[in-house]
């Protein structure tokens, strides 16, 4: 056992019982480094990361390696999903230096915790002109022994290109018609009219991408934004990348085709997913974006709830196959033989052109990936229904994936509010009660007695590791979509205590961001990423949060921060709008208000219900009655229902509509 073994990251725990002496991330590592006069070797991955088992199998587990290793180096491991700053400034460094990353992440730095060499994976044996993991220790260690003068000046150098690199608001005002239409244009370059999507492979799910296109098109009814929403969601949904038997998403695709993922499942993209589909469905009443969103809910309730009332990280890539292999996607895919085996002949051969199962296979060693090919023409649903029974039940035979189920606080935000508002919508009161237990857990863990964010906790217990920007934008946005759907307006006033922690402890100059506080832990650079990449980025999703509870509030100093977040937005739509979709969709909402609806009636009657299938972007929706329901939300002040019914009244820009009792009338008003 090495200095992992008292820790709370599974990803961690995986590498306690290697020969290598990993310490965690701390100050203790480093000064263990400094005593030596050695360097550290840093290693960031995941639990579910594919190359990080394969190098850890490869080298981690190699007696040779550790023996080395542990004589020249002070290793340090770190789970980026728990210590999204250190990931973040490290693969800045990473980027800047070879002009790509990944994980897992392989730096070396001074005792000073100075980056001078990079990596990513790196092979036992030297192949396709990459150096063998031990050629590069022993290189590392040549420079260290030989040449320290340089590796201090490239060290020096490194840093001082990272500081040099601070941001500013990114440009003056908020994003406007101009800046939007921009964006748009560049997603329509970049759209593949064939598959859906946006570049080529690997292909990412664009999940934030696809909420910008659905509010502008409910704001301009813009034609071509819809159908790019709406062909991707459908080609995504018929492809391999999406779990045909058991729902659920895969983290991409390897191929523009959405036909092989590669077979990680993570909560964030589950819940975003899930969330997309979901507002398909309000736009179009798709009944396919209506089946996905609940059976992606149903695959995170099923599978990724914890016992504690959270969710977990993610489900692993790999599995033990049947012959013992640890390999990846055995759990997913199948040959014909297999499907005959479960279904005998002619189901099998009905299951084999109806999920694309070839002879051949699109997957590895013959085997495929199930998908829906689309070319079998009218088929029977009750005996698709039972065919997808029995493979499933079969699947549940074989040995599951992995689960990392440590609570992350942001990614359980993003679950609260997709299974909220898919609960809203399809009258599943248990996935809002689900998302209300998981929010019990963030404020009786994450938050606890501190009154500060954790951001990780695991059976029940917060982790040692300080939340960042984007716990506390997620899990305001998780908090506010709950107190629309519930009513309760307790989850309004913690959403607001979450945001005046940002607006102390987050905010700079000119309306920017920080992802730490101002009291966090200083690096060799405050990690500041406007960008979002697989989630929201801190920044965009403070900005949605922040302007959403102005709109509930009345707050200015809310309605400003919004707006000085969202200058970078009106820098970057224009250029880089594949990377600041949820940042674009956060604009709509600005530019469209957003609309302020307070419904004085029963939450979940019928002009609650309508309210929140409004398609106005960010419209902010308050429910209740009685005398007391002014205390609970500011918009049902001086509200009171017209004529004894029940009533809506809509606000945007200060200026009100007047009120309405006719559900149809409402949906009128909040169609965009």
């Amino acid at each position: 056992m090495n200095r992992l073994a008292g820790v709370t990251s599974p990803y961690l725990l995986q590498h306690a019982d290697n020969p290598v002496d990993w310490w965690p991330w701390g100050s203790e590592a480093f000064e263990e480094a400094k005593r030596r006069d050695v360097p550290v070797l840093l290693s960031v991955g995941y639990s579910a990361c594919h190359w990080c088992h394969v190098m850890a199998h490869e080298s981690f587990e190699d007696e040779t390696v550790a023996t080395y290793l542990n004589a020249h180096f002070v290793p340090v491991k770190v789970d980026r999903e728990e210590r999204p700053d250190i990931d973040a400034v490290y693969m800045e460094a990473v980027q800047a230096a070879t002009g790509h990353g990944g994980w897992p992440m392989t730096v070396f730095l001074t005792p000073d915790a100075e980056p001078f060499y990079f990596g990513t994976y790196f092979p036992p044996e030297a192949r396709h002109g990459s150096p063998s993991f031990q050629q590069v220790l022993e290189g590392v260690v040549a420079a260290w022994t030989d040449r320290r003068e340089e590796v201090a000046e490239v060290a020096e150098r490194i840093v001082a290109d990272l500081a040099g690199r601070s941001l500013v608001h990114g440009g003056d005002g908020v994003p406007g018609e101009s800046e939007i239409a921009q964006a748009l244009l560049g997603l329509t370059r970049e759209y593949d009219e064939q598959h859906g999507g946006f570049g080529g492979a690997p292909k990412f799910p664009p999940s934030m991408v696809v909420e910008f296109l659905l509010r502008h098109y409910a704001r301009t009814g813009s034609e071509g934004a819809l159908q790019m929403a709406a062909d991707t969601c459908s080609a995504m949904a018929r492809g391999g990348i999406y779990d045909q038997l058991g729902g659920g998403f895969a983290r991409y695709s390897v191929d523009r085709k959405w036909v092989v993922p590669h077979f990680e499942k993570m909560l964030y993209d589950n819940a975003l997913l899930c969330r997309v589909y979901a507002h398909l469905w309000r736009t179009t009443g798709s009944d396919e974006a209506r089946r996905i969103a609940l059976e992606t809910a149903d695959f995170m309730v099923r599978e990724l709830r914890t016992a504690e009332g959270g969710f977990a990280s993610a489900l692993d890539a790999d599995s033990e196959d049947a012959d013992g292999r640890h390999v990846e996607g055995a759990y997913y895919v199948w040959t014909p033989a297999q499907l005959r085996e479960v279904l005998g002949e002619d189901d099998a051969a009905f299951a084999a052109a109806y999920f694309g199962v070839t002879e051949k296979g699109t997957f590895e060693e013959g085997a495929s990936v199930l998908r829906l090919p689309g070319d079998t023409g009218p088929v029977d649903a009750a005996r698709v229904a039972d065919v997808r029974g029995r493979l499933l039940a079969a699947r549940e035979e074989r040995l599951r994936p992995g689960l990392d189920d440590k609570v992350v606080a942001a990614w359980n935000g993003l679950a609260i509010a997709a299974l909220a508002e898919t609960g809203a919508y399809f009258d599943r009161p248990d996935l809002v009660e689900r998302a209300t237990e998981a929010a019990d857990l963030l404020v009786r863990v994450h938050l606890g007695e501190v009154a500060r964010l954790a951001r990780t906790s695991k059976d029940g217990q917060a982790g040692d590791n300080a939340g960042v920007l984007e716990d506390y934008g997620d899990v305001a946005e998780g908090f506010l979509t709950l107190a629309a759907v519930t009513g309760e307006g307790a989850w309004l006033e913690f959403a607001g205590f979450l945001l005046d922690i940002v607006l102390e402890q987050f905010t700079g100059e000119g309306g920017q961001l920080y992802d730490t506080a101002h009291d966090a832990e200083q690096l060799i650079r405050r990690p500041q990423d406007p960008t979002d990449s697989a989630t929201p980025s801190g920044w965009t999703a403070a900005a949605g949060a922040l302007l959403s509870y102005a709109a509930y509030t009345g707050s200015e100093a809310h309605r400003t921060a919004a707006e000085g977040a969202l200058g970078v937005v009106k820098a970057l739509g224009p250029r880089v709008p594949r990377f600041v979709g949820w940042g674009l969709a956060v604009a709509e909402a600005l530019l469209d208000g957003p609309r302020e609806v307070a419904v004085a009636g029963p939450v979940g009657g019928e002009l609650h219900r309508t309210a929140l299938l409004g398609r106005a972007p960010g419209a902010v929706v308050a429910a209740g009655e009685g005398p007391g329901a002014g205390a609970e939300f500011p918009l049902l002040v001086d509200r009171p229902p017209v004529g004894g019914e029940p009533t809506a009244y809509v606000c945007r820009h200060f200026v009100c509509d007047a009120p309405t009792t006719d559900a149809g009338e409402l949906a009128a008003k909040l169609g965009g």
